[in-house]
């Protein structure tokens, strides 16, 4: 089986939600494709930065361009070992494509890990996989995990929650957390 992740970026994806999950991942030694739909290798999505600086929701500011490495169209979800989907403004859109879901469907039904940070949970919602599972996500779409039969976890920012092969978290302050269990679903074992 190869070492390659799947990875669903559009446009307004939150930065480090994006980057450093790349980063991390490629720096394990897997492969990262990152696509984003009706898009191509060398295009690009714009990203936004999210923070928490005191206010009743976070804040938006520009943020990169992030380098898409594969086309979308190309994605044959027998070809990686797992699936990871970063938040941001990108899943409101992203959930309305029939092939994303159709791919996390593909992923979910052959037990693979799916790791869904903040909004992610919109896709995962919408793919309808979340009924009777234990999902995390930033707290604005806790009623759609809901509405999707799921069961909300409230957890610290930093935490991070698998149910089976969904490992998801609420924000980009759960990196560690939610990254190791991903990396441990996948299978992958760190020695310090």
């Amino acid at each position: 089986m190869s070492k390659a992740i799947l990875m669903i970026a559009g446009d307004f994806t939150e930065d480090y939600e994006t980057m450093v999950p790349y980063q991390f991942l490629l720096g394990l030694g897997y492969a990262v494709h990152a696509v984003c739909p009706n898009k191509k290798a060398g295009d690009h999505v714009a990203t936004a930065i999210h923070d928490f600086e005191g206010d009743q929701t976070y804040s938006e500011k520009r943020g990169h361009n992030f380098a898409l490495n594969y086309d979308f169209d190309q994605v044959n979800t027998n070809d990686y070992v797992g699936l990871l989907i970063p938040g941001g403004r990108g899943p409101e859109y992203l959930r309305l494509n029939r092939r994303v879901l159709d791919i996390v469907r593909e992923f979910n039904t052959a037990g693979k890990p799916i790791a869904a940070v903040c909004h992610g949970a919109q896709i995962l919602a919408a793919a309808g996989i979340l009924k009777d599972r234990t999902c995390s996500a930033y707290p604005a779409c806790a009623p759609e995990v809901e509405l999707a039969g799921g069961k909300y976890a409230e957890i610290a920012i930093d935490a991070a929650v698998t149910d089976g092969n969904l490992i998801t978290a609420p924000a980009w302050p759960a990196h560690p957390a939610w990254l190791s269990q991903f990396v441990k679903a996948l299978g992958a074992e760190i020695k310090i």
